[in-house]
């Protein structure tokens, strides 16, 4: 054990999750690549979380971020803010919501918060409604409506939270279905579930689970919701803060898979628009967004700093269509890992889009989760110098594979091979 690991020990809580045996200590990086303190490099396959989205030490973004603290580093939003009211606009602008509102955070776990506070009180309920498999950060109001038991500590709760069947396409009692029987399924659960309640405020959902382990439903399943939710008057908050700014490659927001009935009410962000700047936010149509009446402020949404970093790294993403690079080097990403899960025994589903792609293991033979063989190839992958994610429903037993949205072919190929070899040491 390393004397920073005996340190971390000694005063962080036992609940804070670390990766690998011997936990990795990443003291820089550049492009898709990272070193740790012993100056081993390593190819990054999922960017802290994936928040690293163009790529890290992007030099127009640490340029913008020494800029402006040279300038003037905090001073709330009490005061007008140049680069807020920048970045919100373009945000605003790409929501594509009509008259649209934003509200920044420091996380999308505060993003999350700030959704349900505007959503109950404007329809006047506490009632929720959540997916199950889903997560929406740690906060005391996120954990509520988080339906996977491994990230959600407490019972307890400000709300009250119906999960709703959907956002898991090959398990569950639907699981058999073919893509329109499983919507229409679906949907027949939301109006039983809506026939025994009082109308709720607001359907909270991931277009594509993240830490659930990269599920999602066929496209067009919170398309058909709309048509329910909008005859009971209630809002549709899409969680977007991993699915957001083009990971997907078929798409900027995950929503825009479902869209046929309209767009969402509010939309919460995060992760890659500060890419490991501390950026999160709410854009919702004006009338919802608008509905508080007491006074508020954030002492460190939307700091100058943090506000220079989201404009250089949003501007980087759109100049140099990372969204359309996510599509194709996704694309291959995927193809090769599919190549390499049909080699083991161990590989029930390789899924995803673009570049935040699953590969769920199983016991050999079974359908049973596997979370052993899932911490035997993330240790296996960095012995070969790749660092990847796992999530999972019932038990962590999914890898998880977002790199940052600059990966190139070669790097993709070179990423495959490693999992690959990784892959073999279990079967």
């Amino acid at each position: 054990m390393s004397s920073l690991h005996e340190r971390h020990l000694a005063v962080s809580p036992r609940w804070l999750t670390l990766y690998y045996k011997n936990p990795l200590e990443i003291t820089h990086g550049e492009g898709r690549h990272v070193w740790d303190a012993d100056g081993r490099r390593y190819l990054d396959f999922f960017g802290g979380i994936l928040t690293t989205m163009t790529a890290h030490a992007l030099p127009e973004v640490t340029k913008a971020v020494g800029e402006q603290a040279g300038r003037i580093i905090h001073s709330s939003t009490l005061y007008l803010n140049r680069p807020m009211v920048e970045l919100a606009e373009r945000v605003a602008t790409l929501s594509g919501i009509p008259d649209a509102r934003v509200f920044f955070t420091t996380s999308g776990t505060e993003a999350n918060d700030t959704a349900l506070l505007l959503a109950t009180a404007y329809r006047r309920s506490n009632q929720v409604l959540a997916m199950r498999n889903s997560y929406h950060g740690r906060s005391f109001s996120a954990v509520a409506i988080t339906g996977n038991r491994a990230w959600s500590p407490t019972n307890l709760s400000p709300l009250q939270t119906l999960y709703v069947h959907g956002g898991v396409r090959s398990r569950g009692p639907y699981a058999h279905l073919g893509d329109a029987e499983f919507i229409a399924a679906c949907v027949a659960d939301l109006e039983d579930l809506l026939g025994h309640t009082r109308p709720p405020a607001a359907l909270i959902a991931e277009p594509i689970q993240g830490v659930g382990g990269f599920t999602s439903p066929p496209d067009g399943l919170y398309a058909a919701f709309r048509r329910v939710l909008d005859r009971h008057g209630i809002l549709w908050i899409s969680d977007e803060v991993q699915t957001g700014w083009g990971r997907t490659g078929e798409h900027f927001w995950g929503w825009q898979a479902h869209g046929r009935n309209g767009l969402p009410d509010i939309i919460t962000f995060a992760k890659g628009i500060g890419n490991g700047m501390s950026i999160g936010g709410v854009v919702a149509r004006a009338e919802v967004m608008n509905c508080l009446d007491a006074n508020s402020i954030s002492t460190f949404g939307g700091s100058p700093v943090t506000m220079a970093a989201g404009l250089a790294n949003l501007s980087y993403l759109l100049e140099h269509d990372l969204q359309g690079n996510a599509r194709r080097v996704g694309g291959l990403l995927i193809e090769r890992l599919r190549a390499v899960g049909a080699a083991s025994d161990c590989v029930r589903e390789v899924r995803g889009r673009g570049l935040m792609i699953g590969i769920e293991l199983v016991k050999p033979g079974t359908d049973q989760a596997n979370p052993e063989a899932a911490t035997a190839v993330l240790e296996a992958a960095r012995e070969g110098g790749l660092l990847i994610g796992k999530g999972g429903g019932h038990d962590t037993s999914v890898l998880r594979i977002a790199p940052p949205l600059s990966l190139t072919v070669p790097e993709a190929e070179e990423g495959a091979e490693i999992l690959g070899r990784a892959l073999r040491t279990v079967g």
